[in-house]
């Protein structure tokens, strides 16, 4: 006690500064070295007859020893960000006495310098993820040759690597993957033939059809093989889902389900598809109403699979040590990919990423009391969390717009998350991680385009489960940025990142890494650019499986106002003349009909941001009086237009519907409407048909809503008139039709 007592005074004594530099190099730096109360003998220096010679490098030639075994410890260690530097030591702060005691221990000391040894020894560039978007591969200023910076958690890296880690031996039993009924194992040794491969293009799709009863109307499809559907279990046992250790007791406790079955009827119908290894499309998750049910069960998969993934690896590395006649040739140890990132979860704001990272650690623990560990929490807190002071509390908002923008709406991030033995790593640089959690926005910037000299898509070489979630909000805010990343998903990567080729499953090193990744795709509408995604990039050779409820009864049902609705259909050759065809028809057609003084306060509500442009330009050559609000414009010019508006100083308002989406501003003054393309979300069209009730003056009988419309928008009409008025309104002789809401 004594000698412990003694420490912490000494370690009391530190500065922040001193406490960082003992804990990262176990000594304390040589300037604030104590010395004996003997005075030292005084030494003579001969100052150097070159007089340019600088006060620093006299100092350096007279204490070599020092400053070289300085610099040689600092190149064995990673170089840290200044923001790292600082929120290490606000978090390192907190419990100062615990950490220093095991910093000045010399047994730890010696692993985290072993650590770091063995991590500067591979000299490669570390993608890792950080908050504001600065990547890993990052130049510091004036630096233009040096390597970037890596992750400086020493301690943390050697804990979660897996070529250092073996079975543990308490695990026994739990890291046993040779079950051939385990979904997983059949999954990834499953073998394809390069026969299959070449015939692929040439193949017809199978599909078939099935009801389910929660999840409605299911369509099967697979080119590779004949279609086995099957019906959802009345009852669910969770030894028979081959759950991995220990999520078969936590889901209990984290899902919360109350009664016998551990899963509510929808989640028991979905991780039965996403057990089987089929790609999932399901477009009925909404953030006010299933939106946690499908985030939870989505990521009890991608534990299940993560954490049976690496027994896989870590029971091989066990019987490697214990089996020394092994060879590279032998292919029961191939358990891995090119690259170690097996899950990329794709989410639109830090809230959904702050909310998975929630989840994992739930699953993880339980109703245990034993918590495990998970580096960097404070910092990931900080950064992904939302303090509720900052929200305005005088916002009047429907309920969805209040639970998809709840907390921390950020959309440009990215975070690699490692998971090894009870353990979670956050901010583990991309290619020492597992999962990837990630904005469509803050993958784009690291994938770069064509002909940029700094860009990275390796780490997407060896994903085999794939999480889309809330596809609909990406449509508003850059469908771009999907199609790029999808594009990039599952290439041969360009350099080998000390990948070891001997445990590299066969499949991958031919590059069909793609037809055995599974995608789960959940939004909130069916939509065409959505469906196109899910029919050109799921290629899994177990099969897709999409959900394909046709609407029976249309959002016009909740508009509240007596109203005329007038749905005109234009002609179109092809889908790629819709946008010319839509232009000229509302140009020649219903744009006359709104010029005169009695049919001003217009609203022309425009979903895509090019129509947008377009008829912005065409307004302004034609020299009408408009006024236009899109996603751009500023809060002053706002205001501005909405009074113009609203006392007739401008006749006509162009409004785009992403301006709608991220504001849901009450647009008073509304006499007549028109929808220069159905919605994007069904509600929306309602919602902005009641705003006609904001400036109700008994003008209610001139009140006019037009909606243009063609074949290739059904889909989107079906959701506003429902499936069979739709069937009538496009196969009818007639181009116009009429609907009256709110009649008494």
């Amino acid at each position: 006690m004594g000698k412990r007592g003694t420490r912490r005074q000494l370690l009391s004594d530190l500065t922040k500064k001193q406490k960082k530099h003992l804990r990262d190099f176990g000594e304390e730096h040589p300037f604030y070295d104590r010395v004996s109360g003997k005075e030292a003998k005084p030494q003579i220096c001969k100052l150097s007859e070159n007089s340019d010679t600088s006060n620093s490098e006299s100092e350096s030639e007279s204490e070599p020893e020092q400053v070289s075994g300085y610099h040689r410890l600092l190149a064995t260690l990673k170089n840290a960000s200044e923001e790292e530097e600082e929120e290490e030591e606000e978090e390192d702060s907190v419990d100062d006495a615990e950490a220093n005691e095991e910093c000045v221990s010399s047994d730890v000391c010696e692993e985290e310098e072993t650590a770091a040894e063995s991590a500067g020894r591979q000299g490669k560039v570390t993608l890792c993820a950080d908050a504001e978007g600065n990547d890993g591969d990052q130049e510091a200023p004036g630096t233009s040759q040096k390597p970037p910076a890596e992750f400086t958690d020493a301690k943390h890296e050697a804990l979660f690597s897996l070529e250092t880690n073996f079975l543990d031996e308490e695990g026994g039993d739990n890291f046993c993957l040779k079950v051939s009924q385990d979904p997983f194992v059949q999954h990834v040794n499953k073998e394809l033939k390069e026969k299959e491969i070449q015939t692929l293009p040439a193949t017809p799709i199978t599909t078939h059809q099935l009801k389910w009863p929660t999840l409605g109307q299911l369509v099967f499809s697979s080119r590779f093989q004949k279609m086995e559907t099957f019906k959802p279990p009345k009852e669910v046992d969770l030894k028979s889902l081959h759950l991995q250790a220990p999520l078969e007791s936590t889901w209990t406790k984290t899902n919360g389900q109350k009664g016998r079955c551990p899963f509510s009827p929808l989640q028991k119908e979905l991780f039965l598809i996403m057990n089987s290894y089929r790609d999932l499309f399901y477009p009925e998750q909404t953030a006010l109403g299933n939106g946690e049910e499908v985030r939870r069960v989505y990521c009890l998969h991608v534990l299940n699979h993560v954490l049976k993934a690496n027994a896989r690896v870590l029971s091989n590395n066990s019987r490697r040590r214990s089996e020394p006649g092994w060879s590279d040739d032998d292919d029961d140890f191939r358990d891995q990919g090119l690259t170690r990132p097996k899950v990329l979860i794709v989410v639109p704001f830090r809230e959904a990423a702050l909310r998975v990272v929630q989840l994992f650690i739930s699953l993880f623990e339980g109703d245990s009391k034993k918590k495990i560990i998970v580096s960097n929490k404070k910092r990931f807190q900080s950064e992904y969390g939302s303090d509720p002071e900052e929200r305005p509390p005088n916002l009047k908002r429907p309920e969805d717009y209040e639970a998809v923008f709840m907390g921390n709406i950020d959309d440009h991030f990215r975070i690699g998350v490692a998971m090894l033995q009870r353990s979670i790593r956050l901010y583990a640089p991309f290619y020492a991680s597992d999962v990837l959690i990630a904005s469509p926005l803050g993958l784009r910037t690291i994938i770069g385009a064509e002909g940029e000299k700094k860009r990275d898509f390796d780490f997407l070489s060896s994903i085999e489960l794939l999480i889309i979630d809330q596809a609909d909000v990406y449509l508003m805010q850059n469908w771009e940025h999907v199609l790029h990343l999808m594009d990039h998903m599952n290439l041969l990567p360009r350099d080998s990142h000390g990948v070891d080729f001997s445990r590299v499953r066969v499949w991958s090193l031919n590059n069909w890494a793609r037809y055995y990744r599974q995608t789960l795709l959940f939004g909130a509408l069916q939509d065409a650019q959505i469906n196109s995604v899910f029919s050109k990039y799921c290629v899994n050779l177990q099969g897709q499986v999409a959900v394909r409820n046709v609407p029976v009864t249309g959002s016009i049902s909740h508009v509240l106002v007596q109203l005329p609705h007038v749905f005109q259909r234009m002609d179109t050759e092809n889908l790629a003349t819709v946008m010319d065809a839509r232009f000229n028809f509302f140009v020649n057609k219903i744009l006359p009909q709104y010029r005169d003084a009695v049919m001003s306060h217009t609203l022309v509500y425009v979903p895509s941001y090019f129509d947008f442009v377009r008829l912005r330009n065409y307004f302004r050559r034609e020299e009408l009086s408009f006024t236009h609000i899109c996603e751009y414009s500023q809060r002053p010019a706002v205001s501005r237009a909405r009074h113009f508006f609203l006392h007739g100083e401008k006749q006509f308002l162009l409004l785009t519907e992403r301006f709608h989406f991220y504001k849901r501003y009450t647009i008073k003054g509304i006499r007549n409407l028109i929808f220069y393309e159905l919605p994007t979300y069904p509600h929306f069209y309602s919602e902005v048909c009641n705003m006609l009730r904001a400036t109700s003056r008994g003008e209610e009988a001139t009140w006019t809503c037009t909606v243009l419309y063609s074949k290739y928008d059904a889909q989107r009409l079906a959701a506003v008139v429902g499936m069979e008025r739709a069937a009538q309104m496009l196969q009818s002789k007639k181009n116009v039709h009429l609907f009256i809401t709110g009649e008494q």
